[in-house]
This record gives C-alpha cells, structure tokens and sequence, in this order.
C-alpha cells in the first residue's frame, strides 16, 4: 500500500467506521470522537487534534459535508476548501485514524452510530455542559456518558480560529 493510499484509506462510509472501530475495541483501543469543519487548518487545528488523540488511542473525525457547513452559517463564502480537500488535508496528519462525512447539522447520529469512548470538543465547549440549549453544550455528550464514556473540552491556542485567518488574508486583522 502506498502512502496516498494508506493516506485516503482514512476517508470512509459510516459503515465502514463502526466496522474499524469495532475491530479497534477487540484490542482495547480507546476511541476519541470530535467533528467540526476544519476549513482551512492551521496550527490551532493540529495542537487540538493532537490532544484529543492523547486522551485514546485512535482519533476518529466527524466532518461537516460542504452542506453541512452552509447550513451552520458561518458565511456565505463557507466553506472555503470543499469536502474532499478538507477530508484529504485531515487524512494526511498522523493524529487523525478515521475521517467520517456528515451530511446532518448535527454529528449526533453518527455518535450514536460509532459510541466513541471519549467525546472531545474545543474550549469553546464545556464539557460539564448538560443543558442542550446552551451554546457551550457538547452535542452527545449525553449519549457518550450514558454508555459509559467521558467527555472532554480541550484547551484552543490562542489567536488561531479559521475567522481569525480569513480576516488576515483579507486585510482586516
């Protein structure tokens, strides 16, 4: 197998995830869920990702579809780099084990689906948060706790958000 082979082998169906991650649980892999967007990475981006590796040992991704994304509201020019490009740039780091698209608002379902043992999600997130309403809510924390599973926010490095790039390269930072 090649290196882009192995590289894009990263990049599955939610069938093929719960079968990964299944045969990752018979060797007693502790298995890290986060999602987001990950438009245009940045070092923010792989110091969070890298950590959130550190608190298992595989590191599956839920990934916004480009629908997805629009949907969040973000901007009208959101996202900037399409699905496949953001699943390949992501494929290509070390931390990341799995990458999973995901067409609806929220990666709920595919939570569900795949039973993470441990949730991860950005400081901007709190994961003592049960009040599903509130904007610092983890969304299926609830899930990952009833089966079991521990939910953890991650510190963000500060001055490095994908806004935060896209007003530099516009002259407005």
């Amino acid at each position: 197998m090649t290196r882009t082979d192995f590289m894009l082998s990263k990049i599955v169906d939610r069938k093929t995830a719960a079968q990964r991650v299944a045969m990752w649980r018979l060797k007693n892999d502790q298995v890290v869920f986060s999602n987001g967007c990950f438009d245009i990475l940045h070092k923010g981006h792989v110091a969070y990702l890298t950590q959130a590796v550190s608190e298992g040992n595989r590191l599956v991704l839920g990934l916004n579809t480009d629908a997805s994304v629009r949907r969040l509201g973000k901007g009208d020019d959101r996202p900037i780099n399409d699905e496949e490009s953001r699943a390949i740039v992501l494929a290509a780091l070390s931390a990341v084990d799995l990458i999973v698209l995901f067409d609806e608002d929220t990666p709920e379902a595919l939570i569900s689906e795949l039973k993470p043992d441990v949730l991860v999600k950005g400081a901007d997130y709190d994961a003592e948060e049960t009040d599903s309403n509130s904007p610092k809510y983890i969304v299926g924390s609830d899930l990952v706790r009833k089966y079991g599973g521990s939910v953890v926010s991650i510190p963000l490095v500060e001055g490095f958000s994908t806004t935060s790039t896209l007003e530099k390269m516009k002259g407005k930072a």
